[in-house]
């Protein structure tokens, strides 16, 4: 009986509306709450959706992950790794615009799981979840501060100040070397505390005025990274593509064990496509709009990437890359490319406050949406009356994030968010193939072609990615996990809002 419980899914209607069972009956707890429950409002349009997209991509994988993968681990074939780990996303991108479309809710993988898949692997995926936003909005901004650092450095040496950021309150006070948490002699990260707070308080104010601030950051380091790639070709030495795989070193240092080694790591450049989707419930026409953000931001963003790796392996040796602003260490060594660098680091600024903006944006609706099903404290799913957004959720988010940015290094927590990250989207996968079979009656504004094929592989390739992280991460990983499920089955399982309603039937 206790494990069939853990099977129940979550009722859907065959309806091409705006309906995937969200308007469930709520619990006695829930009522008398009264005015902490309110709904999201629709007001993105498709172009809106795109951009998020794009915001939510475009950022650590250029600006910081790219060069730490290519010196330590895959060299030059650093294209190769994001080819691979954007064939990965393909693949599940597909699987997330069938649902999306399908089910526009606030969820994302969360809700499709548990409509597929049951109440047990769901809580698993929307745990998984709350380890992809909350950690990527804190690795994001521990590398938006080393730029925003090396940017103010920057400004005093051309107004001739020899100035540098206290190095106690410029990076954490811990690091991961050797498999060992080590001190660094650091404080904690200011700037990206600061930064954590700031965003805060505009997803706070309204998911509309946040997509505003999001496209114009979208077009400002569009434009320089179009620059880069234009710029940069020209100063492309093609000995530094030699060897393009260099030869093994033991473990995952270089060989096609590097390569794969580095998808996996680069993969946490991709996973601003999955954060389109939550915002399904406040999209004008979701079965129109969200495989268009999804699909089309997942497009652009995997040829800059391509194109990026490749100017940046060819203008400088791979070994130089290993730092936490390799874009701006690539250009160091090119004077008659000095305004591009400054420009560079002004959009590295902003880039990677669109992802920790978009990650922030997505992690509260997420809380939104198992807090409706009262697997979490209703708290969590408190609208503002007039902003229209989970604000209790957003002021917790912002809450953790800036301690994790605060005292974690930028490599531990990039790699548990791509491992949470593939785990959610290799079970979106098996859910589609799934739903199928259990529902064929749904309308689906958009299927996902070969859905047999895809599926598998979309599945299969997330899950070889996460077989190529190291040892302390499944730690970690198991850690994470087993927290998750003391929650659930402390507080989830027993408030269920879907078990209840199968009580009472």
């Amino acid at each position: 009986m206790m494990f069939s419980n853990l099977l129940i899914t979550k009722p859907i209607q065959a309806n091409p509306e705006v309906h995937a069972g969200e308007d469930l009956p709520l619990t006695p707890e829930a009522a008398r709450a009264g005015g902490q429950h309110g709904q999201l409002k629709r007001t993105l349009s498709g172009w809106q959706l795109l951009l998020l997209g794009i915001g939510g991509i475009i950022g650590a994988g250029i600006f910081v992950m790219t060069g730490q993968a290519a010196a330590n681990h895959a060299g030059p074939a650093i294209m190769l790794s994001f080819v691979l780990a954007g064939l990965a996303c393909a693949f599940a991108g597909l699987c997330y615009a069938e649902f999306a479309a399908m089910l526009p809710v606030s969820g994302s993988a969360y809700s499709y799981t548990y409509a597929t898949m049951g109440e047990a692997l769901a809580w698993f995926v929307g745990w998984s979840l709350v380890l992809e936003y909350q950690f990527a909005a804190a690795a994001v901004a521990v590398g938006w501060s080393a730029y925003t650092i090396s940017l103010m450095e920057s400004i005093a040496h051309l107004a001739g100040f020899n100035w540098h950021f206290p190095a106690a309150l410029a990076s954490a006070p811990f690091t991961f070397r050797d498999g060992q948490l080590v001190a660094t002699g650091a404080w904690f990260n200011l700037p990206a505390v600061l930064v954590i707070g700031a965003v805060a308080s505009l997803c706070y104010v309204g998911i509309k005025q946040s997509a505003s601030a999001n496209a114009v950051i979208v077009a400002i380091k569009v434009t320089v990274i179009l620059a880069l790639i234009g710029f940069g070709a020209g100063h492309v030495n093609v000995d530094n593509w030699s060897p393009f795989i260099p030869a093994n070193e033991g473990g995952d240092r270089f060989g096609w064990e590097g390569v794969f080694r580095g998808a996996s790591i680069v993969f946490f450049a991709y996973i601003g496509f999955d954060a389109v989707s939550t915002a399904a419930q406040e999209a004008r026409n979701p079965q129109r709009d969200m495989p268009i953000g999804i699909l089309g931001s997942l497009i652009v963003c995997t040829i800059l990437y391509i194109a990026v790796a490749a100017v940046l392996t060819g203008m400088v040796s791979y070994t130089e890359l290993g730092t936490a602003k390799p874009v701006a260490t690539a250009l160091e060594g090119y004077p008659s490319l000095a305004l591009l660098k400054y420009a560079v680091e002004i959009a590295a600024v902003a880039g990677l406050t669109s992802v920790i903006l978009v990650m922030m944006m997505g992690q509260p609706r997420i809380f939104y949406a198992m807090a409706n099903d009262g697997l979490i404290p209703r708290l969590f799913a408190a609208v503002h009356p007039r902003f229209h957004t989970p604000h209790k959720a957003t002021i917790i988010v912002a809450v953790v994030a800036a301690l994790l940015a605060a005292l974690f290094p930028l490599g531990v927590l990039g790699d548990l968010v791509s491992m949470g990250t593939l785990l959610a989207f290799a079970v979106v996968c098996v859910s589609v193939l799934v739903l199928r079979r259990t529902r064929p009656d749904l309308h689906r504004a958009f299927k996902v072609p070969f859905a047999p094929v895809v599926c598998v592989l979309g599945a299969l390739s997330c899950l070889a990615l996460v077989f190529f992280m190291g040892w302390y991460n499944w730690a970690l990983l198991a850690a994470w996990t087993t927290i998750g499920f003391t929650i659930y089955f402390g507080y989830g399982f027993r408030h269920s809002v879907v078990r209840k309603q199968a009580s009472r039937a």
